[in-house]
C-alpha cells in the first residue's frame, strides 16, 4: 500500500477546483465536505478505468488522515453507502454500461484491498466483491473479453485475502469459472487463456509459478 503523505494520486484528470478539493481532503480533511469527496471519487471510478484502479489508495488516505485530525468516519460512511447504492442497481449499470460496470468492480476491489479495521479487510464489502464477482462468472459476462479481464485481474489482486474471508463461496465461484473454460460458448481464445491462468493460479496457492508465467505471458504477446 501507498503511504497516506504521498501525492501520487491520479487527480490531474480532475478540474483545478476539484484537484484542490481532494488535496484538502487528503490533508486537512476536516476543512471540507467529506460526503461530497466520497461522491466525487465514486463518480469519477464509474467513468475512469485508469482512476478506479488508483482510488482505492486515496480514499485509504482521506480515511486516515480524518481519523487521525478527528476520530472520525465521515468520508468512509459516506464511501460505503455510496458504494452500497451502487452495488444494489448493478444490474441496471451493467446493461446502461459496460464500462461503467467493469469500473465499478475494479472500485469495489480496490477499495476492498485498501480498506482495513483492525488490520483486517472489510466483513461489510466481502459478501457485495463476491456478488460481483459471481455476476461476471455468468455464461452472458464470459462472452465480452472486458468482463473477463476483469474477473481474473481482480481475483489476482483480492483472490486470496477473499479466500481467507469466506472459502466456500471462493470454490463456488471457481466452479463456474471451470464451467465456463470447459464449456465454451461463445469464448474467445484470450478469454480461454485468462479463464485457464486464474484457474492454475489459485491451484498453485495463488501464485504463479515460473513455468506458468513463461507459458501464458508469452502466449498473450504474441
Amino acid at each position: 500500500m501507498g503511504e497516506p503523505g504521498r501525492e501520487e494520486y491520479k487527480i490531474q484528470c480532475f478540474d483545478a477546483e476539484t484537484q484542490q478539493l481532494l488535496k484538502t481532503a487528503l490533508k486537512d480533511p476536516g476543512a471540507v465536505d467529506l460526503e461530497k469527496v466520497a461522491n466525487l471519487i465514486v463518480d469519477h471510478s464509474l467513468q475512469d478505468s485508469v482512476f478506479s484502479k488508483e482510488a482505492g489508495r486515496m480514499c485509504y488516505a482521506i480515511i486516515q488522515a480524518e481519523s487521525k485530525q478527528a476520530g472520525q468516519s465521515v468520508f468512509r460512511r459516506g464511501l460505503l453507502n455510496r458504494l452500497q447504492q451502487e452495488y444494489q442497481t448493478r444490474e441496471q449499470l451493467r446493461a446502461r454500461s459496460l464500462q461503467g460496470w467493469v469500473c465499478y468492480v475494479t472500485f469495489i476491489c480496490n477499495i476492498f484491498d485498501y480498506l482495513r479495521v483492525n488490520n483486517m479487510p472489510m466483513m461489510a464489502l466481502v459478501n457485495p466483491v463476491y456478488d460481483c464477482l459471481f455476476r461476471l462468472a455468468q455464461p452472458d459476462s464470459l462472452s465480452k473479453e472486458e468482463e473477463v479481464d476483469c474477473l481474473v485481474l481482480q481475483l489476482h489482486r483480492v483472490g486470496e485475502q477473499l479466500e481467507k474471508m469466506n472459502r466456500q463461496r471462493m470454490d463456488e465461484l471457481f466452479v463456474l469459472i471451470r464451467d465456463g473454460f470447459l464449456l465454451p460458448t461463445g469464448l474467445s481464445s484470450l478469454a480461454q487463456l485468462l479463464l485457464l491462468e486464474i484457474i492454475e493460479f489459485r491451484a498453485a496457492g495463488w501464485k504463479t509459478t515460473p513455468a506458468a508465467h513463461k507459458y501464458y505471458y508469452s502466449e498473450v504477446s504474441d
